[in-house]
């Protein structure tokens, strides 16, 4: 199979995330399957000259304010064009020379220039939830008319997709996607009243970037990604279902209508559903630590407390709403999100930010792609007015 792996050549949005890196972790275990186009960053500019350096890119794009110093230390390398801001980004996706993009980016930053890219007739491998969370119908509907593959990257999303090959012909009764509980897993309201940041960052298995960790430990990752799976598998709302796994072994599960179960099990590293989402339809061979049952001899599962992490029936009121609801749930987390690790609200005060943000911004029910940003901008004018 491995002399018929056609040569990619990726996009990756986002670059100096973790993602990102763990992406370019990839590129390099994998020889000679993977060309870097375009990388991308927002603030880190020294890492992405680093990398660009390494991976000579025909285009890098950073962030406005960082743009004389790549452009100065890259001035060395001619056949890397050097771009900043927003319109570089929906640019540069575009580019005849990209096959598949990457789309790391954080928050509602990630959907124009996926737009943008699904209109170009690339393929996507998706680690940007918000941009299934805020316009899934938008998306899923651009995804079917320019024909182009929509890849999860997400580890539970990547499993049901795994889960799903071959099965096309056959019903689905629901997913179940598995969440670790994250660092307080089992504490009450009371425990979690004075919880600092520092404890909030401090994930029990997995290694993220600060706004994914903060989610995971409120349970918010958990809804975006419940809501994320509705529109990535056509599912209906109760067809999806989360569950706590506090090993994070197996990554997401599929019931047919005949019951049967399927599962996709293995240790907690991005890299690989990172590599299936890059290599599909193949599974490349790699050196990635194999898992053992030995040394996971108990598996275990538990109901989410939904009356302690507020967060997660949040997102199924956002769901079930449809509309505009999942973006003003989305935008009103990323300002309360930044707020907790600028130390301005306390842990259990980013719920009530995004509880009275879903009542205050005005709900629009079919919604185009500029009422989305409208959106966007007012949830985050009524959530930072809250704070």
């Amino acid at each position: 199979m491995a002399d018929s792996f056609s040569i990619k050549s990726l996009a990756l949005l986002g670059s100096t995330g973790s993602i990102g890196t763990q992406a370019l972790e990839v590129v390099r275990e994998q020889q000679g399957r993977f060309r870097v186009a375009v990388l991308t960053a927002g603030r880190q500019w020294q890492l992405l000259v680093q990398q660009a350096l390494e991976f000579r890119p025909a285009a890098v794009v950073i962030g406005d304010e960082f743009y004389p110093e790549v452009k100065a230390a890259l001035a060395s390398q001619p056949e890397t064009q050097v771009l900043a801001g927003d319109a570089a980004l929906a640019e540069v996706v575009q580019r005849p020379d990209v096959d598949v993009v990457l789309t790391a980016l954080v928050g509602y930053a990630g959907l124009v220039p996926t737009v943008a890219a699904i209109r170009a007739g690339k393929d996507i491998a998706l680690a940007n939830k918000e941009t299934l969370v805020v316009a899934g119908e938008l998306i899923t509907k651009l995804v079917r008319e320019h024909g182009v593959k929509l890849l999860p990257v997400d580890s539970e999303h990547s499993a049901i997709f795994q889960c799903l090959v071959g099965e096309a012909a056959n019903p689905v009764e629901k997913v179940i996607l598995t969440a670790s509980g994250g660092p307080f897993r089992g504490r009450g309201r009371t425990e979690l009243a004075g919880i600092t940041k520092a404890q909030a960052l401090k994930h029990p298995n997995w290694t993220m970037g600060a706004k994914i960790t903060i989610d995971s430990a409120t349970l918010m990752n958990k809804g975006l990604e419940v809501i994320e799976a509705k529109w990535l598998f056509g599912l209906q709302n109760e067809q999806i279902e989360a569950v706590v796994h506090p090993q994070s072994i197996i990554h997401s599960l599929v019931q047919f209508a005949d019951g049967s179960l399927k599962a996709q099990l293995g240790l907690p590293d991005m890299k690989l559903p990172i590599q299936y989402a890059l290599g599909y339809p193949q599974r490349l061979r790699n050196d990635f630590p194999r898992f053992s049952f030995l040394d996971y001899p108990t598996l275990t599962f538990e109901m989410p407390d939904g009356a302690t992490f507020r967060h997660l029936p949040l997102a199924y009121e956002a769901m079930q709403r449809g509309g505009t609801a999942a973006c003003v749930l989305n935008a009103a987390n990323e300002v309360a999100v930044a707020a907790f690790l600028q130390d301005k609200v306390s842990f259990l005060g980013m719920a009530d930010v995004v509880a009275e943000s879903l009542q205050r911004v005005p709900y629009l029910a079919a919604p185009t792609l500029a009422d989305y940003a409208a959106t966007d901008a007012e949830a985050r004018r009524v959530a930072t007015e809250l704070l």
